[in-house]
């Protein structure tokens, strides 16, 4: 399936459409913001992005002028506008498609894979790996060595969104924000939690670590086991 960018500020909106996307087999980032979507676009190099326009620190349209002029990646505008005026206003500016809040996640679905098909646009194999440890957001299945990883839903996001990012130091906040969907802060020690049990399933400890280290007040790495000498 496709890689998407959700960019939508709305978390009562962005999290079961983030859900309900990825239980149809895309790997799927969001962000909240414009200007964090820009940088999501243009670092991550998503298939598709799915675009509000109701943003708090920029107009959607202003965003889209400004991908257009530095990407050719399909957007799908999704907004509550539904005046016509702003409907040609939106694929004026480069959008592919445009669909009108409410919509069902098969909807937007479906007009994913048409856009995509139009395009011409195969999405490449979205498989992460890093040393033995592979990670498939397409299936949903990680493995170390060749062996599948009993994970949890949120550990398996926890894992990807830190092995799409190997050897980046990540922190708690990214990873509330875009593993949790909580933009305004949540409690560090959810996180904690989780790369506990994570690391227990990697066959690993904090203080004996092989593939999650954690930097001392900033926040955690992953990388591959360094070769034995």
């Amino acid at each position: 399936m496709a890689r998407l960018l959700i960019i939508e500020d709305d978390l009562a909106i962005r999290t079961p459409l983030i859900r309900a996307l990825r239980d149809r087999g895309h790997a799927v980032a969001a962000a909240h913001t414009a200007l964090g979507g820009l940088q999501s676009a243009l670092n991550d190099r998503p298939d598709l992005v799915v675009l509000d326009l109701g943003l708090p620190d920029l107009d959607g349209l202003e965003l889209l002028r400004m991908l257009r002029a530095v990407s050719k990646v399909p957007v799908i505008i999704a907004t509550a506008r539904d005046d016509e005026a702003e409907i040609v206003r939106g694929l004026d500016a480069g959008a592919d498609d445009y669909v009108v809040k409410p919509f069902t996640a098969a909807q937007l679905d479906a007009r994913v894979r048409a856009v995509l098909r139009r395009g011409g646009s195969e999405p490449v194999d979205s498989t992460v790996t890093v040393g033995e440890l592979r990670v498939d957001p397409a299936s949903r299945v990680a493995s170390l060595a060749g062996e599948p990883l009993d994970l949890t839903p949120r550990e398996f996001d926890l894992l990807h969104h830190l092995a799409a990012r190997a050897g980046q130091v990540v922190s708690k906040r990214e990873l509330l924000t875009e593993v949790w969907q909580v933009p305004y802060g949540g409690a560090d020690k959810t996180v904690d939690v989780h790369l506990s049990w994570l690391r227990r399933k990697l066959g690993e400890t904090a203080q004996e670590p092989r593939y999650l280290h954690t930097v001392r007040g900033v926040g955690v790495r992953l990388d591959a086991p360094a070769e034995p000498r």
